[in-house]
């Protein structure tokens, strides 16, 4: 039995997305996230194709990350989010970190005298996500003592929003403001940076954060967190099959609990896909699959390596047949984000789950 799933990539529609990007925020630089191994789409083959486009530099949130692609040869710039540990790899390597805590000053200047040479850094603050970066009252302090050292270059000031993707924009509005005010100190103390504040959501709804560079995530990937954005392809199609059909009574219980009893005689088929695979518990009894282009109801409870479909009103249905556990095609209305509303989370996490354990297809190559 091959219990795989099979993850569809199209690089066509990954490609158009960024041009979507491109055309919403104007000069502003771009610079693809691609960390969670982009989302579950694979960040070696999106980032190998998305290095032909005029990329900025990519973004990570490990050094990991980081080294697997180097060794994979991207040869873009590649900002590190949120690992300051590995030191003399980010030289090695060249690597641009996001410093986030003071110590890591005292480490990049000692870890440069031992290699050589200087190393380009963004600094983060914290202007209300409460998550990482320093304070405001005490960043440009901070950001002057690390700029002033002739072994750290601060090449980039960045913040992140903790709700653009909200309909009331007061509390971004306010975030702006405090990286806008820090932006304007340095910039009168004589630093030259690039400013960064805006994800996916910030792009397609709040215009005045796009800066001088944006960091678009979930955007690439054919998802819009907010209304706002038409034209977005979603790049990843999930499919598995069936592995076995059976015919059961009236009365027959299927999977774990008893949570469903078919109502009259059924055909139930057997999906070699579960929540091991990121095929979530949640979709038990909600979510849907597309089998010869209808939709048959998921029934029974989610199991480790197997799920159950109603398939009684499907003609023709056989032991092979492909199984749409995610679409890339809007009208199915089989999306990450309709997904993600059955099992109560985002569509960043159907994606990364569904995404990351399948084995991947890549297709397309198209340009701008």
């Amino acid at each position: 039995m091959n219990r795989r799933s099979v993850a569809d990539i199209n690089l066509d529609s990954l490609v158009s997305n960024y041009y979507k990007v491109r055309e919403m925020v104007g000069d502003s630089k771009i610079i693809p996230v691609i960390k969670a191994d982009a989302y579950g789409h694979g960040d070696i083959q999106v980032a190998r194709r998305l290095e032909k486009e005029d990329v900025f530099a990519f973004g990570v949130a490990y050094v990991d990350e980081a080294i697997a692609l180097r060794e994979a040869g991207i040869r873009s710039e590649i900002i590190v989010f949120f690992d300051n540990e590995r030191l003399d790899d980010l030289f090695k390597y060249r690597l641009t970190p996001v410093i986030f805590e003071k110590d890591t000053i005292k480490g990049l200047i000692e870890a440069s005298r031992r290699n050589g040479r200087p190393i380009d850094v963004h600094i983060k603050v914290d202007t209300g996500m409460g998550r990482l970066g320093f304070l405001p009252e005490d960043f440009p302090e901070i950001a002057i003592e690390a700029d002033d050292n002739r072994e750290i270059n601060v090449v980039g000031l960045m913040s992140h929003f903790s709700d653009a993707d909200l309909d009331d924009r007061g509390y971004a509005r306010l975030q702006l403001e405090r990286f806008g005010a820090i932006a304007d100190d340095l910039t009168k103390r004589g630093m030259k940076f690039d400013s960064h504040i805006c994800n996916s959501a910030g792009i397609i709804s709040f215009p005045e954060s796009h800066l001088s560079a944006v960091r678009p995530g979930l955007m690439l990937y054919g998802y819009a967190p907010v209304d706002g954005s038409d034209g977005l392809k979603p790049v990843m199609k999930v499919r598995s099959s069936l592995v076995s059909l059976r015919s059961v009574p009236e009365g027959t219980p299927v999977s774990y609990g008893r949570t469903f009893v078919t109502k009259k005689k059924s055909t139930i088929g057997v999906v070699p896909v579960g929540y091991a695979d990121g095929y979530s518990r949640s979709f038990s009894n909600r979510a849907s699959v597309i089998i010869g282009g209808k939709k048959a109801p998921v029934v029974g409870r989610v199991c480790m390596d197997l799920t159950m479909v109603d398939v009684s009103d499907i003609e023709g249905v056989g032991i092979g047949d492909e199984v749409v556990l995610l679409s890339d095609v809007p009208e199915d209305r089989l999306s990450a984000g309709e997904l993600s509303g059955l099992a109560s989370t985002i569509p960043y996490e159907i994606m990364t789950s569904l995404g990351s354990r399948a084995e991947r297809m890549y297709t397309g190559e198209a340009g701008p």
